[in-house]
């Protein structure tokens, strides 16, 4: 893959990050890269993650073979107008947002169905902007393709080999099933989050006792509720259906539980803990038991021989027991790309303090 041209529009934390990881695993990799903020440019280069920069979609980006559509959703219909005017034959254009129908359909409406494959590497920050980003973003991260029918199996073969040099794992979805399927997996556990977090907030008392004894499980499922505002409602627009579909099911077993606990069913309300107990155990890398208070840490490290190594090996040298160590494939909630369990707070503060001294990234994730 040496002598390859990237180029990329918009570099904020994704754009950044995919650059960057270009940059790190792939020699001769030049990236051309342009965004509406100068000083983010400046910055590219200066640390050499862009090669050349310009201040906006011109005849610079004409050598590229590949393009990365990385700003907002918003612009992408003026953007591809403008990339349609200055791409070479036979470069690849992709995107990388986390809802695919529009994009695809924006694409088809350009003439540009042909050398199309979506992208949504599965990776995210609370910490946003290229400044924050990073390679190991995407080390161990899933990176779903969503082709067109028009790309051949060569052009899907080489982009798929692209991402496994970004250190991330490449998954292809047709685009339809992969709204479908973020809208259950991603999507609606923000609605619902979103839905407890202001049901709690509007049921609170006067003093807030609520607020103030919310911890364990109710932190657990409700932490992506501090994401984004405006992120969240732009994709609820975009897969609006998909998850106004699920929400309606959703609905359903809500108002079934209901029932069932209305008519104290003990039978029935045993099977659903249990059902959902042993389905979520199943998951990989998931704990032994339902979703309870974790004391976790998330861990940047490099993949490669011998780092997950020196992590347990110098926790170990200071008598710290881990409970539970695993990679984090989807990456849009976790910082890191370890995450160590451990049996209590107190080692999970001492190992924090301890890898950081060590320079390593550390996020405490409760």
């Amino acid at each position: 893959m040496s002598h390859l041209t990237c180029g990329f529009i918009g570099l904020g934390l994704i754009g950044g990050s995919i650059a960057r990881a270009l940059k790190e695993n792939i020699p001769d990799v030049k990236i051309i890269a342009t965004d509406i903020n100068e000083k983010t440019l400046l910055l590219a280069q200066k640390e050499a993650v862009a090669d050349s920069i310009s201040s906006a979609i011109d005849e610079t980006f004409a050598e590229c073979d590949y393009i990365f559509l990385c700003a907002p959703v918003k612009r992408n219909d003026g953007n591809l107008a403008a990339v349609k005017k200055v791409m070479k034959p036979g470069c690849l254009l992709t995107d990388v947002g986390s809802v695919k129908t529009g994009i695809h359909r924006a694409v088809r409406e350009a003439g540009l169905k042909d050398c199309f494959i979506g992208g949504h590497p599965m990776a995210g920050s609370e910490r946003v902007g290229f400044a924050n980003s990073k390679a190991a973003l995407l080390e161990n991260a899933y990176y779903i393709l969503t082709p067109t029918a028009s790309v051949s199996e060569a052009q899907v073969a080489s982009y798929r080999d692209l991402v496994a040099a970004m250190r991330a794992i490449p998954l292809v979805l047709d685009y339809k099933r992969h709204d479908y399927v973020t809208a259950a997996i991603s999507h609606l556990p923000h609605v619902v989050a979103a839905a407890l977090v202001n049901l709690v907030h509007d049921s609170d008392s006067e003093d807030g006792i609520m607020k103030m004894v919310a911890a364990g499980g109710f932190k657990d499922i409700t932490r992506i509720a501090s994401s984004q505002a405006v992120m969240w409602q732009q994709i609820c627009l975009s897969n609006h259906a998909n998850i106004s579909s699920l929400l309606s099911d959703y609905i359903t077993v809500l108002t079934s539980f209901k029932e069932e606990l209305d008519e104290k069913n003990e039978s029935a309300l045993y099977d659903r803990f249990e059902n959902a107990r042993l389905y979520r155990d199943s998951f990989i890398n998931a704990s032994s038991g339902p979703i309870k208070r974790s004391h976790s840490i998330s861990v940047e490290i490099a993949d490669k021989s011998g780092s997950l190594a020196h992590i347990t090996t110098l926790l170990a040298k200071y008598n710290l027991s881990i409970k539970n160590i695993g990679i984090t494939h989807n990456r849009e909630a976790d910082d890191g790309v370890l995450k160590v369990e451990f049996h209590d707070e107190p080692s999970m503060t001492k190992a924090a303090e301890i890898l950081r001294k060590e320079g390593y990234d550390v996020s405490i994730r409760f």
